[in-house]
Order: structure tokens, then C-alpha cells, then sequence
């Protein structure tokens, strides 16, 4: 057993293993129960693919989901996994990631499950920088419960709760993150493999909380919410890729891009307008979240432009590290026999 090449500070400390594995390695002997067409068999799909790459113990990694269409994932990976309850993933993984160094924790969640009852769990989770890797699959639906809004539907959306149309303003998970101050913060398409893939892996790299939003279609109670995004004729104009270090630019033929725009802000411009020197260049290892945030704030609910890939990736000490060097140190300073404390004087009696 061998700790983790420290390239990867992500997975220092987890055991890996020189057995040559596949994606076969990580698919259970569970039938995959989603609805035909669903988004989740691609994410599920992408995520057996990639894990073969990391070298990880499968014994190590765990998966651990509230509750939502997108909370059987665990059942269908060849993992450790923990099918909990409703919003507290995030609570449970964090116990974990703290108590046991030797795991890769990821949760998968949904936008239900995530930012309505487990909104204040996620926010904590960010804040603290506990060492996981959540998976926010977002398809802007209840899609367990059978088509009711969730907190990122579209203001006028209307579902069996919202027959008249949602009032309510939704929101930004990318956003939300980045105000919670995670250190890494990226965005992805089903749809899109490559990208997804690319997401995924950077964010098992990383050390500290690592927020992943996942735009995924329900073809039952959503369909087609994201196919603007898809559409050939329309996906070049719409998305927006980041690539660390390169001109923030997108189009057919690269004919826009971002430029600073305001108090801090960024907005969409042609380059033969504003000249290539003046497009922004990416870095998503910028300390002050100000531009990550910027990021999010381009495009809105009708998906006019959508940035993807990796907006924020920074490194702060995690929360892990800090309570056990606490633990560490308190057992230092202050020794003890816990027997002789369970039987010393102060006692109650009930």
C-alpha cells in the first residue's frame, strides 16, 4: 500500500494500487434504473471512465448521496457507497473526509437535494473547505417526486406546484459557491464527454472542497432544457469554454469575447471591436473571487451565453488537515488516559 504521488495533493494520503483497471472495475452488478434518455447514465458513464486513472484503491473511494434521482449513483458504482437522507450529504462526507484521511469522498447531489433542504449543509461544507468532491447535477426539476420546481427553475416555470408559474428567483449554484468562498469551482455539459471529463478530473486533484454544477437533461419532466446548448447551430455562439492562461474566447470563428466591463464586471464583445489585447485571460488561480464571480454572472436563466469548464481553483488549508493538526496537537500538550477520565470523580448520576 502506497500513499498517492503528491502531484495530486486532492488524493495524498489515499492508498493506490498498481492493478491495471478499467471502467468495468467500477460498475456494480446493480441494474441502472433511470429513466431511458436521462443525463445521469452519461455522467455515470464518464465518471467509471475516468476513475481507472486515478490509481486509487477502490476500497478508498467512497460516494456518498441525499436523495433525488441523481442519489442512486452510488448504487451503480463498484465503491464504498452511503444512500442518506434528504440535503445531508455533505454533513456525513464531511465526517468522513475527517476521520478518514485514507478516502477519496465525493458526494452527488442534485439541485433539489443541494441548495433547498441541504442548502445550509452545502454552504458549510464550501466555507470550511473540507476536502470533497461534490457533483451538482442540475436539471432544474424535481425529477424523484414527479415534476415539482426546484430551486433553480426559471422564473415563470411552469410545474404540477407551479401551475401559474414559479415566482421565485433562482439560483446561481456557480454563484453560490464562489460567495461560500470553495476553492474550486467548475461547470460541465452531459452532454459534452470531453469537458465533463476534464472537470472531473481537475477536481479530483485538488485539495479542498470542489463544487462541480453539471448541467443534466430530465427527458421526463424537463426535457430539452438544455438543448439550446446543444444545438449545432446554436452551442458555438452560446457557450462560452474557459482554458487556463488563453483569451477568454468563443463563436464559429472565435469572433467573440470577454471583456472588463463596469465595477469589476465582464461582458460579452466582438474582438474586431475591442482588439484581442483587450480580452480577458483566464485564470482560475486568481486569490480574490472577484472575477470567478464575475464568470458566473454571464449569461442568466435563458442561457444566452453559458461559461463551462473550471472558473475558480485555489489552494487554501482544509478543514481535514486543520482539525486533525489541532487533535495532534492537543494530544501533545495535554496526554491522557481516557479510562482514568471515563473513571475519575466528576460523575452523574441519572
Amino acid at each position: 500500500m502506497t500513499a498517492i504521488d503528491l502531484g495530486l495533493p486532492g488524493l495524498a494520503g489515499v492508498p493506490t494500487t498498481d492493478e491495471k483497471q478499467t471502467a468495468k472495475d467500477y460498475k456494480s452488478d446493480q441494474e441502472v434504473r433511470w429513466c431511458p434518455g436521462c443525463g445521469d447514465y452519461i455522467v455515470l458513464n464518464a465518471v467509471q471512465a475516468f476513475m481507472p486513472t486515478l490509481g486509487l484503491k477502490r476500497e478508498n473511494i467512497v460516494f456518498v448521496s441525499g436523495i433525488g434521482c441523481s442519489s442512486r449513483f452510488p448504487y451503480y458504482m463498484n465503491t464504498y457507497g452511503i444512500h442518506s437522507i434528504h440535503g445531508r450529504a455533505p454533513a456525513i462526507a464531511t465526517g468522513l473526509s475527517v476521520s478518514r484521511p485514507d478516502l477519496s469522498v465525493w458526494v452527488v447531489t442534485g439541485d433539489g437535494d443541494a441548495l433547498s433542504i441541504g442548502g445550509n449543509h452545502l454552504i458549510h461544507a464550501l466555507r470550511r473547505n473540507v476536502n470533497l468532491k461534490i457533483l451538482l447535477f442540475n436539471n432544474r426539476i424535481y425529477g424523484l417526486t414527479k415534476g415539482q420546481y426546484s430551486p433553480t427553475s426559471e422564473v415563470g416555470k411552469v410545474t404540477k406546484s407551479t401551475p401559474m408559474g414559479s415566482l421565485d428567483h433562482p439560483f446561481n449554484p456557480i454563484s453560490l459557491a464562489l460567495g461560500a468562498e470553495a476553492t474550486f469551482v467548475g461547470r460541465a455539459l452531459d452532454s459534452d464527454r470531453k469537458g465533463l471529463t476534464e472537470v472531473l478530473q481537475a477536481a479530483a486533484q485538488h485539495r479542498g472542497s470542489a463544487l462541480v454544477e453539471i448541467y443534466q437533461n430530465c427527458p421526463i419532466f424537463n426535457d430539452g432544457a438544455f438543448d439550446v446548448l446543444k444545438d449545432a447551430s446554436e452551442k458555438e455562439r452560446r457557450l462560452i469554454p474557459l482554458t487556463q492562461g488563453a483569451p477568454v474566447r468563443f463563436g464559429p470563428d472565435g469572433d467573440f469575447g470577454l471583456v472588463r466591463s463596469g465595477f469589476g464586471g465582464l461582458e460579452v464583445a466582438k474582438v474586431a471591436d475591442v482588439g484581442e489585447e483587450n480580452l480577458v485571460v483566464h485564470d482560475a488561480t486568481l486569490d480574490d473571487p472577484t472575477y470567478s464571480f464575475a464568470l458566473s454572472r454571464i449569461g442568466g436563466e435563458d442561457l444566452s451565453h453559458t461559461v463551462t469548464g473550471i472558473f475558480r481553483n485555489v489552494q487554501r488549508p482544509t478543514y481535514d488537515d486543520l482539525a486533525r493538526e489541532q487533535v495532534n496537537d492537543a494530544k501533545a500538550a495535554r496526554p491522557g488516559d481516557l479510562q482514568k477520565l471515563l473513571n475519575g470523580r466528576d460523575t452523574w448520576t441519572v
